[in-house]
């Protein structure tokens, strides 16, 4: 696609977002546009500011529950605090509320961190997060809102890794937790539970995230990077 095809794509999303109606970005052959404009640099600089507002304001209205990206990370850094507070006081417990501890410290190490480490790596590489929403019921999990401009500025490579950071956390937490569990001297049913939970994780992203999450979104980056 040249520029002429990315112009009027461009032009008739931002006509349609501004009568206010209804737009479907990808029939409307917008994430086609994207993909020409990531191939070329020069692109990236004409276009990025133009193409973060269209996503942005499509996405807010496509996504109701949204909340400044801010809010979500301090609740996510809470909620892992409130985690890590979990694992630390299980050890002071008789079994088997000793295990449950870690247990409900593990899930709350899980569900935190996946979010936060895609906003901590991505920021540590210029990239900058809008909102932090839950795209129900399509995607009940939250997530975090790119801003697009800053995306696209990204190197590819930096990019891919942005989206694999969060992948990867979620698969490390429940073998990391496995040497605490076992010098708190936790019941071996807990560990085999801890295994179960990694194993699961890592089937999940080899069954189901290559083709439409993370993965998917990682190998469609690095491609572009090589």
């Amino acid at each position: 696609m040249d520029a002429r095809g990315i112009e009027q794509i461009l032009d008739e999303a931002e006509r349609l977002l501004t009568s206010g109606a209804t737009i479907d970005l990808r029939t409307l052959g917008f994430w086609r546009a994207v993909a020409a404009v990531k191939r070329d640099p020069k692109y990236v600089e004409r276009y990025a500011d133009r193409i973060a507002t269209i996503d942005r304001e499509a996405f807010r209205r496509r996504v109701p529950l949204h909340f400044p990206a801010a809010l979500g990370l301090v609740l996510l850094s809470l909620g892992t605090l409130f985690g890590l507070f979990v694992l630390w006081l299980g050890a002071a417990f008789q079994p088997p509320l000793k295990e449950l501890l870690v247990l409900v410290g593990m899930g709350a190490l899980l569900v935190c961190t996946h979010g936060l480490a895609h906003v901590i790596y991505g920021s540590l590489l210029g990239m900058r997060f809008t909102d932090w929403f839950a795209d129900l019921p399509r995607r009940p999990q939250p997530g975090f809102k790119i801003d697009y401009g800053s995306y696209l500025r990204a190197p590819a490579a930096s990019r891919a890794w942005m989206h694999a950071s969060g992948a990867i956390v979620s698969k490390v937490v429940p073998f990391a937790v496995i040497p605490y569990a076992l010098s708190i001297n936790c019941a071996g049913w807990l560990i085999a539970l801890l295994v179960v939970v990694g194993i699961v994780q890592i089937a999940t992203d080899a069954m189901w995230s290559v083709r439409a999450s993370d993965w998917k979104k990682f190998r469609r980056e690095m491609r572009l990077a090589r």
